[in-house]
């Protein structure tokens, strides 16, 4: 039998990318908002709960989010989810928003270039409620 801390969910984690498009842009700058790194948290969520419970879940709240670095147009983004505590219907997981590669316009239109290390733009923590088994 397996206690809570051999559980192999414990620590399963999932990665989202996408590209930033000129359509998410909202501010100056070519800025994205902070809802855009909030909703890939949550997609990412969902993906990690159905691989861990079997169902989609219900996001219950984000705690200590923080702004490292800027999202961008041009931006290849990715959205990490990994489960850091398991209760009987609740997931804490652990989030992350790296930014993989950046635009370079001052080297043309197009220019872009991966970013080596890449740079962490937003962490957080979430928790996830998942209805009972059975």
């Amino acid at each position: 039998m397996s206690g809570p801390d051999t559980d192999p969910r414990l620590g399963m984690s999932v990665a989202h990318r996408r590209y930033v498009s000129r359509a998410d842009v909202r501010y100056a700058g070519d800025l994205v908002n902070g809802a855009y790194a909030l909703a890939g948290f949550g997609d990412a969520v969902t993906e990690l709960t159905i691989r861990t419970d079997g169902d989609e879940g219900l996001l219950a709240g984000y705690r200590a989010v923080e702004f490292h670095a800027p999202i961008r147009a041009g931006d290849v983004v990715e959205f990490t989810a990994t489960v850091t505590r398991l209760r009987t219907r609740s997931r804490t997981v652990a989030l992350t928003c790296s930014v993989l590669c950046r635009a370079t316009p001052e080297r043309g239109v197009t220019a872009a270039q991966p970013l080596q290390p890449p740079v962490v733009a937003v962490t957080a923590e979430a928790t996830v409620v998942v209805p009972p088994a059975g």
